[in-house]
């Protein structure tokens, strides 16, 4: 009798941490997404297209073992608000986030759930990290650009349209990076002989009513700074910058894939694809303030051949042999 319960004393022992690891094994984790634009967007597919493929290459597939919850919500902060509270609800294991509209409510609705962001433009600035080497906090990801970017937005627009002496910047005066960006490009415009003027973005019409009002006076051109309305107003703000004749930059390719004439950034959806692998990271126990916050490593620009030439103007060879891609 004595010999049987040893040996299932022992049996049970040696088989609690087999079962444990199938357990480990088989569990399903639990993902939040909060994204800025909209379902539908052909930028929201594209970007979630590469984060759901590299998770898959890492070995995550919805279905098996990743659960996926998804919130939207396209310049609403009352909507980013409750779309965050219903997410740390949740109890995800890890929420990916985009740009510092959705973040900053995001940060506080939880200081414990793991968060990855991307496209956020100065995350220490916004106090989502302490500093970009160590977050020290339960944030990392990604950064959009630094400063010294928005100023080279001045220079290639003016090798593109040398006559352009007046700058509207399309920016949202309530994004904590917008003060560190326009001071960028005035210091920049200053010294090429560009008058840059502040132009606040909101729905729709504001838009409208800010580029026409602009455009009335010659040798005009547009600057689009990186923010959320932007992106989701960059229809209306193409369209008008045609309209209007108005030679413009933008800080990310998409803004030209919709007719715009050219863009200088980083490429947003290779950072969904990066962040993949600091969402798989951080479900295999590492902490995001363990992970340093990544910087973009290098900005593409990407210049339209067409809308050029609906402009009337000859793109320059230099900016030919730098741009990363010109679409006919």
């Amino acid at each position: 009798m004595k010999r049987r319960k040893f040996i299932t004393i022992v049996a049970g022992v040696l088989t609690r941490p087999i079962v444990g690891r199938a357990q480990q094994a088989d569990r399903v984790a639990r993902i939040g997404v909060l994204l800025n634009l909209a379902p539908d967007d052909p930028e929201t597919r594209a970007r979630l297209a590469a984060f759901l493929q590299t998770l898959q290459e890492l070995g995550w597939s919805e279905g098996r073992n990743l659960q996926i919850d998804y919130r939207w919500g396209t310049g609403d902060i009352d909507r980013h608000r409750s779309n965050a509270a219903e997410l740390v609800a949740l109890a995800p294991d890890v929420i990916l986030v985009h740009g510092s509209t959705i973040m900053g409510p995001l940060q506080r609705a939880t200081r414990t759930v793991p968060i990855v962001f991307v496209s956020v433009a100065d995350p220490v600035a916004g106090g989502f990290v302490a500093s970009l080497a160590r977050p020290g906090g339960n944030a990392t990801g990604f950064t959009s650009a630094d400063y010294s970017m928005s100023g080279k937005w001045v220079e290639l627009l003016k090798q593109m349209a040398s006559q352009v002496t007046r700058a509207g910047i399309i920016r949202d005066p309530g994004q904590v990076s917008g003060g560190g960006q326009l001071g960028a490009i005035q210091a920049v415009a200053l010294l090429l002989g560009v008058e840059a003027t502040p132009l606040g973005v909101g729905d729709a019409q504001e838009i409208e009513d800010t580029i026409t009002r602009f455009a009335r006076q010659p040798n005009g051109g547009l600057i689009v700074t990186t923010s959320a309305l932007a992106q989701i107003h960059r229809q209306t703000i193409v369209t008008l910058a045609a309209r209007h004749r108005l030679p413009a930059i933008y800080p990310y390719r998409l803004f030209v894939s919709a007719g715009g004439l050219m863009s200088y950034g980083p490429n947003v959806v290779d950072q969904y694809r990066r962040a993949a692998s600091y969402v798989d990271r951080i479900l295999k126990g590492e902490k995001p303030a363990d992970l340093p916050v990544q910087q973009p490593s290098k900005y593409d620009l990407v210049i339209n051949l067409e809308a050029a030439k609906a402009l009337g103007l000859a793109v320059p060879p230099t900016l030919l042999a730098r741009a990363e891609e010109v679409i006919e």
